[in-house]
């Protein structure tokens, strides 16, 4: 009898791993049954995960943080992905960050991963808390919609939600990358409790996922990787490519093997410090949040 998995994800194309893992039987192989839930919002998916609905949520690994340092919940992250694909969109008629003053930005919610971001690329070019508003919108599809109803002005959107913007006459005005470059963004993140309990059904899982991510990668699986973008996002041929094309090169898209960087890690920590005013010499470290025995397992276990 197949392992039962919850699993809740953000939409996007950063789930392309366990597309793959799911339609090549990666999952299936390991005795797991994986079910994918798309979450409405980062509280959906953190509460639901506390509570036990969830077994496994990937997401921006801040929200991970998030529940250890402000909710008081036991999670560990296990597995990384990527350093993001976020853009700035704004609306076409800015075009610089002075414009952005009294604007509305759009957020998931306001104490969560990209926020931060969006705060700090802020911060850098003069703009300090007071100057903007923030308006809490949910997930990425959402705030890309409340650009189009200019219900908000500017938001950071993911792939390939920053191309369906460009397409619709929205403008990037700048790229997070050029504020900070080694950041921990995606990756997958457990009660520890549970973890413990299924030690074995997790490594298993996180197993096939890179598996699929392996497959991802190879060059002579990136016509059925397109296509399978493009099938399980409803998505155009070019946008799926495009948006391939940034999730597998080499030197920005998804790490080896998902895995997690401690550098980026404290990138993360040290915005969080800066949100909530704390001493940037204070930061815990990493390990704080970090659980890599299954990933180790896993990696073992694919030899």
């Amino acid at each position: 009898m197949p392992s039962p998995l919850r699993v809740i994800v953000f939409p996007g194309v950063q789930n392309l791993p366990s597309f793959a893992a799911e339609v090549n039987g990666f999952y299936s192989s390991k005795g797991l049954a994986v079910q994918t839930i798309f979450t409405q919002s980062s509280e959906q998916q953190r509460d639901g995960l506390a509570d036990g609905i969830y077994d496994i949520a990937h997401s921006a690994i801040d929200n991970a943080v998030s529940m250890v340092d402000a909710a008081g919940k036991d999670v560990a992250i296990v597995i990384g992905l990527d350093r993001g694909f976020n853009k700035l969109i704004v609306q076409p008629e800015i075009t610089s960050y002075d414009h952005l003053r009294g604007k509305t930005l759009g957020v998931d919610a306001p104490d969560t991963a990209f926020a931060l971001i969006a705060y700090e690329m802020l911060r850098l070019k003069g703009l300090n808390p007071g100057d903007y508003k923030v308006k809490p919108i949910g997930a990425t599809r959402f705030r890309l919609q409340a650009l189009k109803d200019r219900t908000i002005d500017f938001s950071l959107l993911n792939l390939p939600f920053n191309l369906f913007a460009q397409r619709a006459g929205l403008k990037v005005l700048a790229n997070p990358t050029e504020v900070i470059d080694e950041y921990q963004s995606a990756g997958a993140f457990v009660r520890r409790a549970w973890g413990e309990q299924n030690r074995d059904t997790l490594a298993r899982y996180l197993a096939g996922y890179i598996e699929g991510l392996r497959w991802s990668l190879r060059p002579e699986n990136r016509e059925a990787a397109i296509s399978l973008l493009q099938t399980r996002m409803d998505l155009e041929r070019d946008v799926a490519e495009e948006s391939f094309d940034q999730i597998t090169d080499p030197a920005r898209g998804f790490t080896k093997d998902a895995r997690i960087s401690h550098a980026g890690m404290v990138a993360v920590l040290k915005l969080r410090a800066r949100f909530n005013s704390a001493s940037l010499d204070s930061i815990p470290a990493p390990e704080k949040y970090l659980d890599e025995s299954y990933y180790r397992a896993a990696l073992a276990a694919l030899g």
